[in-house]
């Protein structure tokens, strides 16, 4: 069973692992979905995510003294990342294992690459690929339909996990094709 504290709101998500431990003042929007092991943590602030956005395995949320973690709708947060006191905006894919810290704001429609490191302050556009450590722009380009395409994967996953199902049918995979 998750660890679901007193202070957080469930608006509806898909799915929520038996192993996920959700403390302090967390929100998760309509059709979201919380991975193995993701641990989330808001003494001060809150923690906010967004409707049908997917928090995967490992990855852990916490808030900066100086604000909240905002993440969009529709966004992958991928295995192992680490955001820390952050703005996250929409149809954004976290790569694996990357971390955005403290006052960082990552413009909607935007990747950034596995493994980079946002550093505090840092702001990047809509529609920007990041990588790195410290994470740069390298390229500007609209990322909407592939970062869409991975969210409702993972809807779709969310979804089927709650009927104890783990693998998509040929049917849902036809789905996701442009």
């Amino acid at each position: 069973m998750p660890h679901i504290g007193p202070h957080v709101t469930l608006n509806d998500p898909a799915f929520i692992h038996d192993t996920a431990q959700l403390f302090g003042k967390v929100t998760l929007h309509e059709g979201s979905s919380v991975w193995p092991y993701v641990v989330t943590r808001a003494e001060m602030h809150e923690i906010v995510i967004g409707a049908r956005t997917n928090i995967q395995d490992h990855v852990m949320i916490h808030v900066a003294y100086g604000g909240p973690t905002i993440v969009g709708e529709d966004c992958s947060i991928t295995h192992r990342v680490v955001l820390h006191g952050c703005e996250i905006g929409d149809r954004v894919l976290i790569g694996i294992g990357a971390t955005i810290m403290d006052g960082a704001k990552i413009g909607s429609n935007s990747i950034v690459a596995g493994h980079s490191i946002v550093t505090e302050g840092s702001e990047f556009p809509e529609n920007s690929i990041i990588a790195g450590s410290p994470a740069k722009l390298v390229k500007t380009r609209d990322n909407t339909a592939a970062n869409l395409m991975n969210a409702r994967f993972y809807h779709m996953n969310a979804l089927n996990y709650t009927k104890g199902i783990d693998r998509l049918t040929a049917e849902q995979l036809a789905s996701l094709q442009p």
